[in-house]
């Protein structure tokens, strides 16, 4: 076995193989750029090693400086994570030249499997199941028109090298095409360093289901069932479970004896994961196709650690270091249901766009049991941490397992509002709300569920009648909470009588709310008509976070001092709460409400980003739906389009520049 193993990656995935290595007695090294100087997996690591500058073309995909870095360290092996280089063949093959082991597959299976107009010619031969469409070479734009045209719309675009939902556009017409095939083109040379290009046909109602392989040096190689990954945004997963509610025990067979003898083909070792695109109209199980292979361990590995009780990074390193694998397919276990949610740095409200900055207060759930089920948090930032614009999005992942689908998706909704992330945006309440809809508790999933269901945007998750109240005795209690804490200070005229009656108005719902004390905590009396709630909990004046119990049932919920009352999220959405004595309360309805400036006239930067594009001058007449300038950040494009006709009167910026949130790009007349 390795005496060390140098991490070549940061943030949660080299923190949780670092977990897995000091288990086994194994010890790290982390390397780092600038920016993650003070990262939690530097300091979580036996030693450290700088690489260079933030970019990551300066600092981890320097395969040179990780090379030295490891020979003097004196590590024996190096695991690459996820991203980065690792499905780099030549990294690999630079390992085993430097006499480094690779913790991963042979440099020929990550070639083979890389490159996706090969592997797709490769899976065919293998008599796995591949998506119709164009598997060349595809010359400029008037070339994939013709292709795009010929296989018929809609169609995928895809950058060859690509990954991580990274260089794929989606072409309904020709217009499509041609605005996206060189943008597919330029993200994939900007992303992976190979511009290439192929075009498939788009599978309708389509379901992403993968594969998890695991092979040894010896040719056992077994599947450990599936994991859906449907629910995504701009092609990236967010949430991912195992198994799939969709796949039966005949598919299930079927589709991982393809992925064996796909894996086979190429002499495939190490952990591995077989991406497949199913047809949700097709009941019969047969409408599966090969997308693509990842020769890596994948992010959403812990679910299916979760309901088989293997450490997938444990058995990679075992393979690694040349030992068999200790189970055949037969052992291969299928317990209960997890459900991993990807909590990104990005505003869903703002049609989930990046965002960056730091963490100003940093709260996740606590790793749990909680009855039959299981919380866990695989993280690598910590409170303070920079949220930088040169790097993946993702800031933690929330996994949940339970003895059924539902179990899992409620302890979901339950660690969710225990999460408190401050000082940027993030999609926290979006998860929530996806946990608790009706069309994600019946399985009934496709790729297109985020823009099927929130077709406007999103805009927070319905609150019923039990939510409301729950929440206006919260209020009430924090308020009372508050009124006590004042009446302690010092230097007032006497003693202060501290009314119980409080008015409360959460958006169209009004209550004249009592309180009286029992035994457990308050009584909240709502209405004459329901019987009051009894709460308990307790609260210090500006804590971020109030856990309480409501009737009996726990209740958390984040809490921000409003100028009349609250602000308080729970269960997907962020209620403001109003409180206000009774006698105050009478005279809100007279109150003017503040007017927003009107912003209509401009085109704000939704992100901070680099302007690379602006396809308007002043004087030029736009119409509705019309480009009109393209942001790059985190290494994706994003388009900014016109809302309405109308006629640009100045542009602020020119391609070049770095732009803030709500930068006036244009002002139109």
């Amino acid at each position: 076995m390795f005496k060390k193993i140098l991490v070549a990656n940061r943030g949660e995935i080299a923190c949780r193989v670092m977990r897995t290595a000091k288990k086994m007695g194994i010890a790290t090294v982390a390397v780092y750029s600038d920016a993650d100087a003070r990262a939690p997996h530097v300091r979580m690591a036996d030693e450290a090693v700088r690489l260079g500058p933030a970019p990551a073309a300066e600092s981890y995909l320097r395969a040179d400086l990780i090379l030295l870095a490891a020979k003097e360290t004196g590590a024996d092996a190096i695991h690459p994570g996820y991203g980065f280089l690792s499905e780099r063949e030549s990294f690999a093959k630079a390992c085993a030249e430097a006499g480094i082991a690779f913790v991963g597959p042979p440099p020929g299976a990550i070639a083979a499997m890389g490159d996706k107009i090969e592997s797709k010619k490769l899976a065919k031969q293998a008599g796995v199941n591949v998506v119709p469409g164009f598997v060349g070479e595809i010359e400029d734009t008037e070339h994939a028109v013709r292709i795009a045209g010929e296989i018929g719309y809609p169609v995928m675009m895809k950058a060859s090298a690509g990954g991580g939902g990274k260089g794929m556009r989606l072409a309904y017409s020709e217009q499509d095409v041609r605005e996206g095939f060189e943008a597919t083109k330029r993200e994939g040379l900007a992303s992976f360093g190979d511009d290439r290009v192929f075009i498939e046909k788009f599978i309708e109602s389509p379901r992403h289901i993968e594969i998890q392989v695991l092979g040894d040096q010896h040719g056992n190689i077994v599947y450990l069932n599936e994991r859906e990954c449907s629910i995504q945004r701009r092609h990236q997963k967010v949430v991912e479970e195992a198994p799939s509610p969709f796949v039966t025990p005949e598919m299930r067979k079927a589709m991982g004896e393809q992925a064996v003898a796909l894996a086979r083909a190429v002499g495939y070792y190490s952990a591995g994961t077989v991406e497949l695109i199913v047809s949700g109209a097709d009941k019969t199980g047969q409408g599966f196709y090969f997308l693509e292979m990842n020769t890596r361990l994948q992010v959403e590995h812990p679910v299916t650690e979760a309901i088989t009780g293997l450490d997938l990074v444990e058995q990679m390193i075992r393979v690694a270091a040349g030992e068999k694998l200790a189970f055949g397919q037969d052992e291969v276990k299928l317990n209960g249901w997890a459900i991993e949610n990807r909590v990104y740095a990005e505003d869903p409200y703002r049609g989930f766009l990046p965002s960056t900055g730091r963490l100003v207060r940093y709260r996740p759930p606590a790793a749990e049991k909680a009855g039959q089920g299981y919380i866990r948090v695989d993280d690598g930032v910590t409170e303070g941490s920079e949220i930088s614009m040169f790097y993946d999005p993702m800031i933690a992942k929330l996994v949940t397992w339970g003895p059924t689908r539902d179990e899992a998706a409620d302890l979901q909704v339950h660690a969710l509002d225990r999460f408190r992330i401050d000082g940027i945006g993030h999609n926290i309440d979006f998860l929530s709300a996806i946990m608790q809809h009706p069309r994600f508790r019946s399985g009934e999933l496709t790729t297109g569920f985020i823009a099927e269901e929130y077709p406007e945007g999103f805009h927070g998750a319905p609150a019923d009648d039990q939510l409301v109240r729950r929440l206006a005795a919260v209020a009430v209690v924090l308020d009372l909470a508050r009124t006590a804490r004042a009446a302690e200070i010092s230097g007032q005229l006497g003693a202060v009588a501290l009314s119980t009656e409080r008015s409360v108005r959460i958006g169209e719902h009004r209550f004249e709310v009592t309180v009286d004390g029992c035994e457990s905590g308050l009584l909240v009396n709502l209405s004459s008509d329901s019987p009051p709630l009894e709460v308990s909990g307790h609260w210090r004046l500006g804590e971020p976070q109030f856990f309480a119990r409501i009737d009996g049932v726990e209740f958390a919920t984040s809490v921000d001092r409003m100028r009349s009352g609250w602000k308080l999220t729970a269960h997907g959405a962020a209620h403001l709460v109003e409180v206000l004595p009774p006698h105050v309360a009478q005279y809100r309805d007279h109150m003017i409400a503040k007017v927003p400036p009107d912003m209509t006239r401009f085109l704000l930067a939704p992100m901070p980003g680099l302007l690379t594009r602006l396809h308007v001058q002043p004087g030029d007449k736009v119409e509705a739906g019309q480009a009109l300038a393209v942001i790059e950040a985190m290494k994706m494009e994003n388009i900014l389009r016109a809302e309405r006709a109308g006629v640009v009167k100045a542009a602020n910026f020119a391609p070049g520049d770095s732009l803030t949130v709500d930068s006036a790009i244009l002002e139109f007349e």
